[in-house]
């Protein structure tokens, strides 16, 4: 048994895919979208055909799943995060002003008593992020 992460998004799956494996070392395993896909997808006549169906990668030791949703469905994350845990202080440091580069900090980038550095934020494609690198790494 295996339990993944999917992450519905509002027409940028694959932006915000390819953008997680340029910048946080993902690898995209799988990108397919409605105008691709082998058997006959009932809403692609109407729908559109570059929506992606179904987005794969691997982030570290985590496989995310991705798909875009019609607007109507589509909701930003609110009560979930993707829990980032980085190896320094520098790269919480990157990943951080990368994902919140057009997104919603909740929490900036800073010291705690449990981490060098930690922070919460919602990124510009609508995923919610915590990153934090803990004591002693």
């Amino acid at each position: 048994m295996r339990l993944y992460t999917q992450l519905n998004f509002w027409g940028n799956c694959r932006e915000a895919f390819e953008f997680y494996a340029r910048n946080l070392g993902g690898t995209v395993t799988l990108m397919m979208s409605r105008g691709e896909a082998p058997a006959a997808d009932p809403g692609a006549a109407d729908g559109d055909r570059n929506a992606i169906i179904h987005a794969r990668m691997t982030l570290g030791e985590t496989v995310l799943i991705g798909n875009d949703v019609p607007a109507e469905v589509f909701q930003p994350i609110r009560s979930s995060y993707l829990y980032l845990a980085v190896d320094s202080a520098e790269e919480a440091e990157r990943v951080y002003g990368l994902l919140k580069d057009g997104g919603q900090v909740f929490m900036p980038l800073a010291e705690t008593f449990f981490a060098s550095r930690f922070a919460m934020l919602r990124d510009r494609f609508g995923v919610a992020w915590t990153v934090i690198c803990e004591r002693g790494m």
